[in-house]
């Protein structure tokens, strides 16, 4: 699948701040890096469920040279005119082998929390995967993230304890709209 420029939009900020979301390219390799590099320990932790102070070069290619037909990575960026655009947020999935289900992450860079960029990362990728035609997103959340639950609470995520692992909770959301799966059920 190409480039999908049709998931390229300009919002703004819950403060006003101007912000252009669009998919992950592969020459945002160096930001990208330089977004987890300045994340704190403790939101890497969150986000990686490890204690990485960076990513490796391995992952940062894998990261950043999608395939659009079967992962997106949607990129918050903050166009600055006199220094280098920053990265506000990533929130990215990949969808499982019957590519009915994804597996979503979302990373927030700590010093834009609260701005409302989580539940904006979101809805974008909600429909990037309606988009897909995908029917469910899941995701696995430390049970210590509550900012994490919370978020995916206000979603319509469900959240579960793992049953095989009691440090992490399992989160899932139907991306089907009511009226589309009435009407998937009824046509089949």
């Amino acid at each position: 699948m190409p480039y999908p420029h049709f998931l390229e939009t300009h919002t703004d900020l819950k403060d006003g701040t101007s912000v252009f979301v669009r998919p992950l390219r592969p020459e945002d390799a160096q930001m990208v890096q330089n977004f987890v590099r300045n994340m704190s320990d403790q939101s890497r932790y969150n986000r990686f469920m490890s204690s990485i102070k960076q990513l490796s070069q391995n992952v940062l290619v894998r990261f950043t040279q999608l395939d659009y037909d079967r992962e997106m990575a949607l990129v918050m960026i903050k166009q600055n005119q006199d220094t280098e655009d920053e990265i506000l947020a990533i929130a990215r999935y990949t969808t499982d082998p019957d590519m009915e289900v994804c597996e979503f992450a979302i990373s927030v860079s700590d010093q834009w929390q609260g701005h409302g960029i989580g539940m904006i990362m979101m809805n974008l990728l909600f429909d990037a995967a309606r988009h897909q035609g995908l029917h469910t997103m899941r995701g696995e959340i430390l049970t210590a993230n509550t900012g994490m639950q919370k978020l995916t609470r206000k979603l319509g995520f469900t959240i579960r304890k793992d049953p095989e692992d009691g440090s992490v909770c399992l989160v899932e959301k139907p991306l089907l709209a009511a009226a589309e799966s009435t009407s998937a059920t009824t046509a089949g």
